[in-house]
């Protein structure tokens, strides 16, 4: 049996967007190899009208909004309201940014005409991933373009692949999720990447893979940062959910086979793992 879609609009509402807030800033770190490359592909202009869907807590609008200046505009979508808050809360002066909560593989916008729409990891949780890209690309304008980053295989990252390597003997393993289900390896399949850009109405799509080093956790020291990378995995991953129901025995003996993992990579103040992503980019045609 498939796991149950965990990715939906009342939990980025509630635990996932809580935790989101919690650890904003190490996971911006963790995310930002991936994010600059995706940038650099996107290749954002002064003067330009750009779509940023999925912006969490703005750090990609922000970057975005630097890039097209004054001139330019950004909109940030998100489908989580504690993310939406905090980007609001957060935006710099003079930056030409606006947010707004609302589902960009449904969402009804009054502006059309964008030059670019942007994601970092924020595109791989549609139920229906066709019609929302063929919805969104309705919002380009002729000749603009997507650009986006996500996820490659699961056995591919670390940030799952270590925690989850390290329970196999303790734990009964999860069922393996439905491959076209929302979620964050849903995209991992390049076939498929390029199957849904090519019926929502995209041309020109190539995918690039990108590997970067990610630092999970932070300390003072190298102690301190394994305790830290302990207890992201338990709080951003899909090891929460393994050991849910499981007595505090076997969370215990859980817990010191992931530090143990952990423990075999390098890093000081972070412990630094391997990431593996797609850098996706395409055109409207009109």
């Amino acid at each position: 049996m498939a796991q149950p879609n965990v990715y939906q609009v009342s939990d980025w509402n509630g635990s996932s967007g809580e935790r989101w807030v919690t650890h904003r800033q190490r996971l911006d770190a963790m995310l930002a190899p991936f994010g600059d490359a995706a940038m650099a592909a996107a290749a954002a202009r002064p003067g330009e009208r750009v779509l940023d869907v999925g912006c969490g807590a703005g750090t990609s609008s922000i970057a975005l909004a630097r890039q097209v200046g004054a001139t330019g505009e950004v909109l940030g979508l998100d489908i989580s309201g504690p993310l939406i808050t905090l980007a609001q809360s957060q935006q710099p002066a003079n930056l030409p940014i606006r947010y707004a909560l609302a589902d960009a593989g449904s969402a009804t916008l009054t502006t059309h005409g964008f030059n670019l729409l942007f994601s970092r990891f924020g595109v791989m949780f549609f139920d229906d991933p066709v019609a929302s890209f063929a919805h969104m690309r309705r919002w380009l304008r002729p000749g603009g373009r997507i650009a986006f980053v996500c996820w490659r295989a699961a056995a591919d990252n670390d940030w799952v692949r270590l925690p989850m390597g390290a329970i196999r003997d303790i734990v009964p393993p999860l069922a393996p999720p439905d491959p076209e289900a929302p979620g964050p390896f849903s995209f991992g399949d390049p076939t498929r990447v390029t199957r849904i850009l090519t019926e929502a109405g995209f041309a020109a799509i190539d995918l690039a893979p990108i590997d970067g080093v990610i630092p999970f956790g932070q300390g003072a020291d190298r102690e301190a940062a394994l305790d830290d990378a302990l207890a992201m995995a338990f709080e951003v991953g899909p090891l929460s959910r393994a050991l849910a129901d499981q007595p505090a025995d076997v969370r215990d003996r859980a817990a010191q086979a992931v530090r143990s993992a952990f423990a075999a990579r390098p890093g000081e103040t972070a412990i630094l793992i391997d990431g593996a992503a797609w850098i996706v980019t395409a055109t409207n045609p009109g």
